[in-house]
């Protein structure tokens, strides 16, 4: 028995050794047969992802990318502008036969992406803030830019190259590993991109732009209104500087060397046109009605307020808290690291037991049980409450939990966080939240309607500061105003001209 391993094993190794041969052989392959990227003159490789194999995880990708960006925006006076626009730009890059699509997203937060393929995306929430067709033309550009210049094959890779060195041994032994690396497919539309790669993206797109004879001072106005509205989007949430990361800037980090390059890019480029076109009207028209902020079918944010019309219910933050709309939760941010979460779910349990089971999903059931659960009733509703105290990075943070049975198989919860030093001071708001929490009647949930961008014309006497007073909020109503339209306190306004207002339904 023993010599019969024995001789097994030699054998085995002469295949391990003759497999390894032949990994390497295909590997030097694969690396001495270069292509010169038509888009940006280099001599590149790409031995572990083709431009088929591209197109392959763009299309398997789509659907996934549509579901957790809150789907596609479906209004075809906006949609079928944004493609018709990119399928300009597109016509005048170097892979005018790819096949580009070009997807408006129902999301109302600020992004942009590109899928290999061609497949590229934008947020209604980006759109929104846009105020030219030439800024549109230079964000779908810089998105075509990092398509055509093949950006995430390069980082894949990149990324495969530099795991290789830890499956060499696998390598020689057979297992299968370096075939098991080149077939992964990464989400790689959420990594950054590298300084290089942005900056060639933004060239590649101002090049695609003036092309077209698009104003080429759209991609520094552009970059310059995404970082005011950044600024404001934080400020409102109450956030400090250094937490001031947008999901746009994740994967395209604004600096301020980018606008400064940006800048003297649109120099250059609009030294050879002439008469450069900005074409305001036509965006203004394609946003005038387009759905903004939250969708109602996911909840309003009005002030202090969250208010689910399809749903039926509502809740009031202290002030000094800051509402957030994401996915799965509301937040609500408050001060001294204070913080709220609301989630919801089917009521598959008593309320006490939900309590629990809340808790050790949210803390993944490595600390224990809540304590001192007791039941309690919120506006007529069957509820439970338990507390707990964690420590975290040396301090001792305090939890509170509870469980409501809103009726008809449905349940909602509570999480109140604060520094135990606080505790006291905080909970009478907590509670101020907890028992603000109702049912909505008829009345109200028809009043859910969501917001609107409506462009309006300016007339003799309009001021910044009445037109800010028709804005559909009750804070910053004029700070918004000026980031929607990329304007400052400073600017004189102009009878006759188009602005965007947001206004209710």
């Amino acid at each position: 028995m023993a010599i019969h391993h024995a001789h097994q094993h030699r054998r085995t190794g002469k295949r391990s050794a003759w497999s390894a041969v032949m990994c390497a052989t295909a590997l030097f392959a694969a690396l001495s047969s270069c292509t010169t990227n038509p888009a940006t003159g280099r001599r590149e490789f790409t031995p572990f992802m083709s431009q088929n194999q591209e197109a392959q995880i763009g299309a398997q990708e789509h659907p996934k990318l549509l579901e957790q960006f809150g789907g596609a925006y479906t209004a075809p006076k906006t949609t079928e502008y944004v493609e018709d626009v990119g399928n300009r730009l597109a016509a005048q890059s170097e892979l005018p036969n790819l096949g580009f699509t070009f997807t408006t997203l129902d999301s109302k937060v600020i992004n942009a992406f590109a899928l290999p393929g061609g497949y590229v995306y934008m947020s209604r929430g980006l759109l929104g803030l846009m105020n030219d067709e030439a800024e549109l033309a230079s964000v779908l550009g810089h998105e075509i830019g990092h398509v055509t210049a093949r950006h995430s094959a390069n980082r894949y890779n990149k990324s495969i190259f530099a795991q290789i060195a830890s499956v060499g041994i696998g390598m020689a032994t057979g297992s299968g590993d370096l075939a098991n690396l080149v077939s992964q497919t990464s989400q790689m539309y959420l990594l950054s991109y590298s300084r290089n790669q942005e900056l060639e993206a933004d060239e590649l797109g101002v090049r695609y732009m003036a092309r077209l004879g698009y104003d080429p001072f759209g991609a520094p106005r552009m970059l310059t209104t995404l970082g005011a509205a950044t600024s404001l989007d934080q400020r409102i949430l109450g956030k400090a500087e250094a937490a001031q990361i947008p999901a746009w800037a994740r994967t395209h980090p604004l600096t301020s060397e980018r606008v400064s390059v940006a800048l003297q890019e649109a120099r250059e480029a609009s030294a050879a046109l002439p008469a450069a076109q900005r074409g305001r009207g036509s965006l203004l028209n394609a946003l005038d009605g387009m759905r903004w902020d939250d969708d109602p079918d996911q909840g309003i944010i009005d002030g202090r307020a969250f208010r689910h019309g399809q749903l039926g219910f509502g809740f009031v933050v202290p002030p000094g808290f800051a509402l957030e709309n994401g996915e799965t939760a509301v937040r609500a941010n408050g001060p001294n690291g204070a913080v709220m979460i609301f989630t919801g779910g089917r009521a598959e349990r008593p309320v006490a037991d939900q309590a629990q089971q809340i808790w050790r999903s949210l803390t993944q059931n490595q600390a224990g049980a809540l304590q001192n659960v007791q039941a309690l009733t919120v506006n007529n509703m069957p509820a439970a409450t338990g507390n707990a105290r964690l420590s975290s990075n040396g301090a001792q943070l305090d939890f509170r939990v509870v469980a409501i049975d809103f009726g008809n198989g449905s349940a909602y919860s509570f999480v109140f966080v604060s520094p135990a030093n606080m505790t006291a001071n905080l909970n009478p708001e907590f509670q101020q939240t907890l028992y603000s929490f109702k049912k909505l009647t008829s009345a109200q949930k028809a009043k859910v309607r969501g917001r609107r961008i409506k462009v309006i014309t300016v007339q003799p006497r309009d001021t910044l500061q009445n037109l800010a007073k028709t804005m559909a909020y009750q804070d910053y109503k004029l700070e918004r105003f000026l980031v929607l339209n990329g304007l400052d306190k400073n600017t004189k306004l102009k009878a006759g001209d188009r602005l965007k207002i947001v206004v209710n339904g």
